[in-house]
């Protein structure tokens, strides 16, 4: 038998009901949601781990090739490095704009990392989730652990470097630090990877297909849970 997903977002009404849904051959349509002709939420997919693990290369090639996908862009008071656009890969923010938003309560998660500031606006992240659509959160691991707090469906990844020294030498050839800077991100790194047993899965990035592999596994698997993923059955 072959089945489909629906398209994320799409309607329901008494014509889309799951019992009677088909395609044009008639075969049954797979309603992603937990319940028979509701929109079930989406996954909320959450990367994390030390800076230079790898996690926004293997964010990346999911975006490029999963279209469930959303990307959640997060506010940072950091300046633009090199190619960023702002929209695009961050919203960059004044520390007055940032406060404003912390007082407003506007932010799922926000902290200070590596002297910025950074957070993740609730209704980009929530009004997407609750259409059925997926949506990827490449946090720091101190936002991460917010999120979880707060969201305790989503699914948490943490990324792992092979070795501290591979991690060190991977901050230094990607040239978008100063030595201080990375001096202080991998002191950072130690205590965010002795608190990784905090996430549901763990990915060690020692080859970046072989990780890749591994992430989309864990995203097949999440996709067939019951809250996401409602085969009808056809009586032949």
């Amino acid at each position: 038998m072959q089945y489909f997903e629906r398209e994320p977002g799409s309607p329901t009404n008494s014509q889309n009901h799951p019992a009677k849904s088909a395609d044009l051959s008639g075969t049954p349509v797979i309603w992603r949601g937990g319940l028979p002709g509701q929109i079930g939420d989406g996954m909320l997919l959450v990367l994390s781990g030390p800076s230079g693990a790898g996690k926004g290369t293997l964010g990346q090639r999911l975006l490029q090739d999963d279209p469930s996908f959303r990307f959640s862009v997060s506010c940072t008071t950091r300046k633009a490095r090199e190619g960023e656009r702002h929209g695009i890969h961050y919203y960059f923010q004044t520390e007055d704009e940032f406060a404003g938003n912390v007082s407003r309560k506007l932010f799922l998660e926000h902290a200070t990392v590596h002297g910025h500031r950074y957070g993740t606006l609730r209704e980009h992240v929530m009004e997407k989730v609750s259409r059925g659509l997926n949506v990827l959160l490449d946090i720091d691991p101190q936002g991460a652990r917010s999120v979880m707090e707060a969201e305790p469906s989503a699914v948490s990844v943490f990324i792992l470097p092979p070795s501290y020294e591979e991690l060190a030498n991977r901050l230094h050839t990607r040239n978008t630090d100063d030595p201080a800077e990375i001096a202080r991100r991998l002191t950072n790194a130690r205590g965010e990877i002795a608190q990784m047993y905090l996430y549901k899965y763990i990915i060690i990035n020692d080859d970046v297909d072989l990780a890749y592999d591994k992430l989309k596994a864990i995203i097949a698997a999440e996709k067939h849970r019951s809250i996401r993923y409602c085969p009808t059955i056809p009586e032949r």
